[in-house]
């Protein structure tokens, strides 16, 4: 009975694992097509023979924003992960932004982390709640309620929809010099925020942020300097940086077209821990490697779809 019980479990996470891969397939499949800098950058590594194929990268973590009005936020999106095996984790408050935030880890070390942050929208002014609440208002229970969790295909179309209408160009910008962090998900909704290359799982001499922001910049690409281009942990062992998201023509309620901040492409280098520093390359996993995230670092890697940076 007990072996019975054992092999019906590792059919159950065998059952979610695959599940998880299908929806991060779609997620990825669809973030890669509307963020340019996605593709030039896996191009660039394959001309410079750092990879062979996109399928070689380790996706550290991928991120989505929300907002914190009934019926959504992280309490609603958290769901779908939490079906596909992943476990809650750290607490993360970004005062100055009015953020929440926690990361969850994967159910198995092939999968991203993920990492939710949420509009504290009660702090914000009156004009800006009132916007908010006209577009989403329309949502009367939580919609992952309608959901067939166990259907990826299902799930990866939700998480690309609009669950409120398409807002008026005149609203984004009230929001946008109150919250650009709200700005971005009246007009994007839940869409992949980014994701992030694990660097230290690169080839030597690309292993490092340093010498990957090298590469990167002798490419062309932008990166964000809010902070520094590095952004690091106090305990140093969490090495950050990433693009500046490029503008994307979006298109208004009415038909208004104008240019606004995107995606973008993050990078992580989690440096083995002390007690494991004397262990063979080939050897490491994620495991030996510095876990979870740092808010200081965070704070400022979401400023990569503000103005100050993907205006300079």
């Amino acid at each position: 009975m007990r072996e019975k019980r054992k092999r019906k479990k590792q059919t159950t996470m065998q059952t979610i694992t695959a599940l998880a891969n299908d929806v991060m397939e779609g997620l990825m499949r669809r973030y890669q097509d509307r963020v340019p800098d996605v593709n030039a950058i896996i191009n660039a590594m394959i001309t410079e023979g750092i990879i062979t194929q996109a399928g070689e990268i380790e996706n550290d973590h991928i991120a989505f924003r929300t907002l914190g009005v009934p019926h959504l936020g992280i309490r609603s999106l958290e769901r779908i992960f939490l079906h596909l095996g992943y476990e809650k984790r750290d607490y993360y408050n970004f005062a100055e932004k009015k953020l929440d935030a926690y990361w969850y880890a994967p159910p198995k070390p092939e999968l991203p982390r993920i990492f939710i942050s949420e509009l504290r929208v009660p702090e914000l002014s009156d004009a800006a709640r009132n916007i908010i609440s006209r577009y989403t208002s329309v949502i009367q229970q939580d919609p992952v309620d309608a959901l067939d969790l166990n259907n990826a295909a299902q799930v990866d179309e939700f998480l690309h929809s609009g669950l409120w209408e398409t807002p008026a160009f005149a609203d984004y910008q009230v929001l946008l010099n109150e919250s650009e962090y709200a700005a971005w998900v009246i007009f994007n909704r839940y869409y992949l925020n980014h994701f992030t290359i694990s660097v230290h799982n690169l080839k030597e001499g690309y292993d490092t942020i340093p010498a990957f922001n090298a590469f990167l910049e002798r490419h062309g690409f932008v990166l964000n300097n809010s902070g520094g281009k590095i952004k690091t942990s106090p305990d140093g062992n969490l090495l950050q940086s990433a693009t500046v998201a490029r503008k994307l023509l979006a298109e208004f309620a009415g038909g208004v077209q104008q240019l606004i901040p995107g995606s973008y492409v993050e990078f992580a280098e989690r440096k083995v821990l002390e007690a494991f520093r004397d262990t063979d390359r080939a050897d490491i996993t994620r495991h030996h490697r510095r876990e979870g995230f740092e808010a200081a670092n965070a704070n400022r890697i979401f400023e990569s779809t503000y103005r100050a940076q993907t205006e300079r």
